[in-house]
């Protein structure tokens, strides 16, 4: 009798728990290329070939490893193109006794795996993935009873359950949060190192070939497909961030650089979220360079806080707040994503680059999604799911359990306020301290009126004034709030006059023409 193991494409990581709970001799690990989940959404070309690479290499040091692995690939003629249908398959070739499989990421795929045992008659054992610092049980534990879940709070009880940067009960350096240090907008003359790029090999020449062929007019470029696919290069991208960008990232993380799409980021997401690293073996890492003196605390501290802090806190919000959490819209935001989210094809400097480098890498740093493609959709009325499918489509590190929250409640603030305090909304002044965009943009940044102002500026206040009822008595927004009551009134007309004009002009976009 044998236990099924299914793997998805965000288990991919050899310690998996389902793993440690089997024997090789009496398993069979099932792993599906499914069009199914493709086509959710418009998945870029290169985040498909990431995970359909990084798939198949897995596959492969599953088999060198004396595991028993049944892998359909996309094109097989006889794949269903269905989990459910691929298990029933499964369970129809070999005598299986069991399912056995590690709690999936996606919240829709976890209650697909639980509906198994009753449809198949057949037990299902969903083990707890264990990768995560905190597991879903123990979140809801934390937040049970407290008014506010804000991440800062369960970050230090983190910090204290791992260890990381304490000395004893006390955190290094004498303070728990370094983000003041680390706001700095870019300067002249700093030398940014090369990202790590991997050379594709047969396998992952063939995916790039498949999906080529199979996804022709997907969104996304293909050429120049530079990620790692497997363990061995995500050891080594993390290795490379720690020698040549740890010690830039604390201070210029929320930097942006026309032409620059890397600077000095870890490029790592991609990696920890399919599970070829773990989190804490890259905090632990992160936290030896500084413990050598080869990284300073608050560059050290502000990488740790991302991971074990926001990561594994929008995780708990994601399972403790699905499946309602998805449909939260706090403002009614209902329009429909503007056409050059999809082609870059703007005038706003900021936002072309932005996009453009999300179209060439399917990557953009934290910063670009939140204060530029994230802020234009909140200013102008996008709906929430709108802005959350095209983050999940369009960057190699989206997975719904991370992206959404992040989304739909950080960058939209769908939820109300349930991640964060206040809305990340801002002029163009902010994009203008933190970039270089404006000096190349046909806009003028210090203009808020006109047919060349920055649209930043008058979307900014027609936000605030649309969303007055919603917004005055957030404490963090007094200010805002005494500004916009001491505009006169001819001022403020021509503000909402010209956002208005801004968002008549907006073309919206079908996401279907991009499947």
């Amino acid at each position: 009798m044998t236990k099924l193991i299914p793997i998805f494409a965000d288990h991919l990581s050899h310690d998996l728990s389902a793993l440690q709970y089997a024997n090789k001799a009496d398993a069979r690990i099932l792993m599906v290329e499914v069009r199914e989940e493709a086509e959710t959404v418009p998945h870029h070309r290169k985040k498909l070939i990431f995970l359909f690479s990084a798939m198949r290499h897995f596959a492969e040091e599953l088999r060198e490893d004396g595991w028993r692995v049944d892998y359909i690939a996309l094109t097989d003629p006889q794949n269903t193109h269905s989990f459910t249908d691929e298990v029933k398959r499964a369970l129809d070739r070999h005598t299986i006794s069991e399912i056995f499989v590690c709690q999936p990421g996606n919240w829709r795929v976890q209650e697909v795996v639980k509906s198994w045992e009753e449809m198949f008659d057949l037990r299902v054992t969903i083990v707890p993935d264990d990768r995560f610092i905190c597991s879903s049980d123990e979140f809801e534990q934390w937040a049970e009873g407290r008014k506010q879940l804000r991440m800062e709070y369960f970050y230090r009880d983190m910090r204290r359950k791992t260890g990381l940067l304490m000395v004893r009960d006390k955190p290094e350096g004498g303070v728990w949060n370094y983000d003041q240090e680390n706001r700095k907008p870019p300067k002249s003359g700093l030398d940014y190192p090369e990202a790590p790029q991997f050379q594709p090999d047969r396998l992952t020449r063939s995916v790039i070939d498949m999906v080529a062929a199979e996804f022709p007019t997907r969104f996304g470029t293909i050429e120049g497909f530079q990620w790692g696919v497997t363990r061995d290069d995500a050891l080594a991208s993390l290795q490379d961030f720690v020698a040549h960008r740890l010690n830039g990232f604390g201070h210029y993380q929320d930097a942006m650089v026309g032409g620059e799409p890397f600077l000095f980021h870890s490029l790592i997401g991609l990696y920890l979220n399919c599970g070829l690293l773990r989190p804490l073996e890259v905090c632990e890492t992160v936290a030896q360079a500084y413990a050598d003196d080869a990284a300073p605390l608050n560059a050290v501290e502000g990488f740790v806080r991302q991971i074990i802090g926001w990561r594994e806190y929008v995780r708990g919000i994601y399972f403790l707040k699905m499946p309602d959490y998805k449909d939260q819209n706090f403002f009614g935001n209902l329009r429909t994503l503007p056409d050059f989210y999809w082609t870059g094809d703007t005038d706003m400097n900021c936002l072309k680059q932005s996009i453009d480098q999300t179209i060439d890498h399917a990557y953009a740093h934290h910063i670009q999604r939140l204060m530029i493609t994230g802020n234009f959709a909140l200013l102008t009325s996008i709906d929430p799911v709108r802005v959350h499918e095209w983050y999940l489509a369009v960057y190699a590190d989206a997975f719904e359990w991370v992206e959404l929250p992040n989304t739909l409640g950080m960058s939209q603030f769908g939820d109300g306020g349930l991640l964060g305090s206040k809305p990340y909304a801002s002029s163009g002044n902010y994009i203008n301290k933190m970039s270089d965009y404006c000096g190349d943009c046909r806009y003028k940044v210090k203009e808020r009126v006109g047919e060349d102002a920055c649209p930043f500026n008058a979307l900014y206040w027609h936000f605030m004034a649309r969303n007055e009822d919603k917004l005055r008595g957030n404490n963090r927004l007094n200010m805002v709030y005494r500004n916009l009551d001491n505009m006169d009134g001819d001022t403020r007309d021509a503000l909402m006059d010209r956002a208005e004009q801004v968002i008549s002009q907006l073309k919206p976009s079908h996401a279907d023409d991009y499947l």
